[in-house]
C-alpha cells in the first residue's frame, strides 16, 4: 500500500499518479477523511486518557471525602467516554484500511502514459524469424498429432481450460523447468525454495492480491487456504514481519510452483490449446533490494528472464509497459514475450516488475539501515518463465515439415539426450 504520509503531505502528487492509471483520485479524499477521523479520534482519546491519569493521582492525593467522592464520580464519566470512544474506532479504522487497501501504486515517471495497452511501447526485439519451406501449424495440431497431449481426457477429468500432457510432452515440460531452475540459480545467482503451493489469507494481502483479485483465485471449501496464483506469494511472505540485515540486501529467490487462477477476464477468448489454463506451471523470479537500488535492479531481473529464451534461441521482445495497463501492485513493468509462429501472435512469457515499498508496507518486511532506522526493503519479481507459453513458442518455432519438433540443443541434456520429438 502507499504510505499515508505521501498521501498527506504530496495529495496532488498521488492524485495525479492515480488518474495515469486510470483511477478515479477521490478515493485519496475519502482517505483522507477516513484519516483525519481515526486521529481526531485518536487524539480525543488521548486527550481523556490524560485527563484520568491526572484525577487519578489527585483521588489519591484528595483528603476531603466529598471532594474525594466528586473526582471519582468524574472518573467514571471520563471512562464512559473513553468507552464509548473506543467503540467506535475498530470501525473508523476498518473503513481507512479498506481504503488504503484498494488503491493502486503510483507509476514510476519515466512509464509511458496512456490508456490500456496504448502505451505499451516495444523497447527491443531480439532473435531472427524462424524460416520454413511450409506453413507453419499451431501448437494444438502439432501436439496432438505428435501423441503429446490429451485435450479430450484433460476435459474429461477436470473440465475445459485443462489438459494432460504424454510423454515427451510432458518430459519437456519437466525439462524445461528443471532448465530454468538451474539457470536461474547457477548463472543468476538465485537461491531456490520450494514453498508451499497453499497459503493463509494474509499472504495474498501482503503481496496485493486481495482484496481486488479475490475472484480470480481459488480456495479451499472452508476457506483457510488459498492456493497461489504465482510463487511470488509464498516467497515474498517468506519474510515477512521480519527485520532483515542490510548487508544481507539483496536477497534473490527463485522458485517453481504449479498456480492456480480462475481465467473469467479470458471468457470465450484463446479456447484453443494450451495459452490459457485455470493450472499452470511457472518459475519465479523475486528479489528483495535496498530501495536505493531497486531501479536498477529491475533491468538485472529483466536480463536474469530474459537469458532462459536467448539460451532457448527463441525470437522474442521487451515490451514496456504504460501506465494505463499497469497491474495493481506494479510502479513499473517490462513484459517479455516470444512469438509463436504457427499461432503468428506474440506470448507473453513473464512480466518484470518493481513494486517499491508497495508489498512491503502490506507484508511490514523491513531492513535496519547503518543509522539503526527499520526502513521498507523493495520487492521485485518476474516469471522466469511461465512454462504454457514458452513451451507454444518451442512447439511452433522448431517445428519439421514432417510433424517432428527439434529440441533446443540447450534442453537436450534435460530430455536424455533426445535430440527431436517425432511420432512412435
Amino acid at each position: 500500500m502507499l504510505d499515508i504520509q505521501l498521501i498527506r503531505e504530496k495529495t496532488e502528487y498521488v492524485k495525479n499518479g492515480l488518474k495515469i492509471t486510470g483511477t478515479d483520485p477521490a478515493i485519496i479524499d475519502e482517505i483522507l477523511e477516513a484519516d483525519l477521523n481515526r486521529r481526531s479520534l485518536q487524539a480525543e482519546g488521548d486527550e481523556l486518557r490524560s485527563r484520568m491519569n491526572k484525577e487519578s493521582k489527585a483521588i489519591g492525593q484528595e483528603k476531603d471525602p466529598e471532594k474525594r467522592k466528586a473526582l471519582i464520580d468524574g472518573m467514571s464519566t471520563l471512562k464512559d467516554q473513553i468507552k464509548e470512544l473506543s467503540a467506535k474506532a475498530p470501525e473508523i479504522e476498518s473503513k481507512f484500511n479498506t481504503l488504503m487497501l484498494s488503491v493502486p501504486n503510483i507509476p514510476l515517471e519515466e512509464v509511458p502514459v496512456g490508456d490500456g495497452e496504448s502505451g505499451n511501447t516495444v523497447k527491443e526485439i531480439f532473435g531472427d524469424d524462424f524460416t520454413f519451406d511450409f506453413t507453419p501449424r499451431p501448437h494444438w495440431e502439432i501436439m496432438s498429432d505428435l501423441d503429446i497431449i490429451d485435450f479430450e481426457r484433460g476435459q474429461k477429468i477436470s473440465g475445459s481450460r485443462f489438459y494432460v500432457l504424454k510423454g515427451n510432452g510432458a518430459r519437456l515440460q519437466r525439462a524445461l523447468i528443471t532448465f530454468m531452475l538451474d539457470v536461474h540459480t547457477v548463472q543468476n545467482n538465485y537461491v531456490e525454495l520450494y514453498p508451499p503451493v497453499m497459503v493463509k489469507e494474509e499472504c495474498l494481502f501482503g503481496t496485493g492480491n486481495l482484496p481486488k483479485f479475490g475472484e480470480n483465485l481459488y480456495r479451499d471449501i472452508e476457506g483457510e487456504h488459498w492456493f497461489v496464483p504465482t510463487a511470488e506469494v509464498p516467497v515474498t511472505n517468506f519474510y515477512r514481519d521480519e527485520i532483515l540485515n542490510e548487508a544481507d540486501l539483496p536477497i534473490k529467490h527463485v522458485a517453481y510452483t504449479p498456480c492456480f487462477r480462475r481465467e473469467k477476464m479470458s471468457h470465450g477468448k484463446d479456447t484453443r490449446g494450451i495459452k490459457r489454463g485455470h493450472q499452470f506451471d511457472k518459475v519465479e523470479i523475486v528479489r528483495f533490494e535496498h530501495p536505493d537500488k531497486s531501479r536498477a535492479a529491475l533491468d538485472e531481473l529483466t536480463e536474469d528472464a530474459r537469458r532462459v529464451l536467448t539460451l532457448l534461441g527463441l525470437k522474442h521482445r521487451i515490451l514496456t509497459i504504460g501506465a494505463g495497463d499497469l497491474s495493481f501492485v506494479s510502479c513499473m513493468k517490462y513484459d517479455l514475450e516470444t512469438f509463436a509462429p504457427g499461432s503468428e501472435e506474440w506470448l507473453e512469457v513473464s512480466s518484470c516488475s518493481l513494486f517499491q515499498d508497495f508489498q512491503a508496507r502490506r507484508a511490514k518486511i523491513r531492513f535496519k539501515d547503518s543509522d539503526g532506522n527499520n526502513r521498507f526493503v523493495h520487492t521485485l519479481n518476474g516469471s522466469g518463465l511461465a512454462l504454457p507459453r514458452v513451451v507454444i513458442s518451442i512447439i511452433e518455432s522448431y517445428q519439421q515439415k514432417d510433424g517432428s519438433v527439434i529440441i533446443p540443443e540447450v534442453l537436450r541434456p534435460y530430455m536424455g539426450g533426445l535430440e527431436k520429438i517425432s511420432k512412435n
